[in-house]
Parts: structure tokens; C-alpha cells; sequence
């Protein structure tokens, strides 16, 4: 019912070409990456496995995707996972359906969107964990952070200027700076320090 609901108000949106539906995993990673889908409404609780895990998987074929999470469960544990995982925003099934569907539109155009029942709590985790990263990781600024996390991921300069909608210049300025903080000799050893540290 609820993604009935939702494909019914998306399809009468000019910035929606064409709705799909998933009802499981495998279902949404398969239509995710084989219709080329720009943004999805993921749920985490689904018949086969868990959101999180099909967040992760469509992000690690097509990166450029968008995924906002619609879900029943709101507790820090499961909005930190799915941020972690890659989604650009977690909202609560209850929110209002024009809220909904403006938080996708949102999402598509490159923004995060946290619900009001799930965002001070969020940025009380986050601002936590960075506090706690260890020496001399906690050196960096939360950018730098941005960056060197996708550079453990695995992301090439381009791919992480896409990401974060930054230059190919200002990746490397910003890379140099953090081997520079790090007291690191290049990629690598940058690349093992943030693994480490469960940055990636």
C-alpha cells in the first residue's frame, strides 16, 4: 500500500520520468542497476534481508544512484548504518506524503534529508563518533574525513569529486593536506589508517 501510494503521487511529479517498484533485495538491486534508476525509497525492513545491505549493494554498482530511506525503524543504531552504508537521508513512514515526496525530489537534486524525529539524534551520533576517532585521525576536519573515507572505499580522486560534488583540484588539495595531517607517505598508508579506524 505504501508504495502504491507513493509510485501514485511520484508519477504525477514533472521531475519523475518513470516509477518502479521492488519488493524484496533482490528485486531492488536488480532493478536499480539494470533500469539505471536515479533514486530510491528503500525500506530496511524487507522479506528477504535487510535494506541496509540492498543499499550497499545498488551504491557499489551504481554509485551515482540516490537513496533515501522510508522505514518503520527509528532508532540511532539503524539511521547510523544506513548513512554509513550510503543513503543520502532517512525518513519515518509516518511523515506527512508531500514531505515525502519533496524529500525525494531533494535527494535526486544531490541534498541529505534527516527526519525531524531522527535528525538531532543523528547529528549528536555523528558529531560523537568523529570526536572519538584516534590520533591523528581527530585532526581532521569533517571534509577531510568525507574524503579520506571515500579514498579507504576505494574511490579514485574523480570518482570522489563526483561524490561530493567537489574539483578533481580540490580533491587533491584536499588529499594533500590530509597525508600532510596524517604524517603518511601517500594513498596507502592513508588508505589503512582510516580502515583501521572503521572509517571505511
Amino acid at each position: 500500500m505504501v508504495r502504491r501510494g507513493l509510485r501514485s503521487m511520484l508519477e504525477a511529479e514533472s521531475w519523475v520520468a518513470e516509477v518502479v517498484e521492488a519488493r524484496t533485495v533482490a528485486e531492488a538491486v536488480m532493478e536499480a542497476v539494470t533500469g539505471e534508476i536515479d533514486v530510491v525509497a528503500m525500506d530496511l525492513g524487507l522479506p528477504d534481508g535487510d535494506g541496509v545491505e540492498a543499499t550497499r549493494r545498488i551504491l557499489q554498482s551504481r554509485p551515482k544512484a540516490k537513496i533515501l530511506v522510508v522505514t518503520m525503524v527509528d532508532d540511532e543504531e539503524a539511521v547510523s548504518r544506513a548513512l554509513r552504508a550510503g543513503a543520502r537521508g532517512y525518513l519515518l513512514k509516518g511523515t506527512d506524503p508531500d514531505t515525502l515526496v519533496d524529500a525525494l525530489c531533494t535527494v535526486a537534486g544531490g541534498g541529505v534529508v534527516l527526519g525531524p524525529e531522527v535528525g538531532p539524534a543523528m547529528l549528536t551520533t555523528l558529531q560523537g563518533s568523529h570526536s572519538e576517532l584516534p590520533a591523528p585521525l581527530n585532526k581532521l576536519t569533517p571534509r577531510e574525513r568525507d574524503i579520506l573515507s571515500r579514498l579507504a572505499a576505494g574511490d579514485s580522486n574523480a570518482q570522489i569529486a563526483r561524490r561530493l560534488g567537489l574539483s578533481d583540484k580540490t580533491v587533491r588539495n584536499q588529499l594533500s593536506v590530509v597525508f600532510t595531517k596524517l604524517g603518511v607517505a601517500g594513498r596507502v598508508q592513508a588508505a589503512l589508517l582510516a580502515r583501521d579506524a572503521g572509517m571505511a
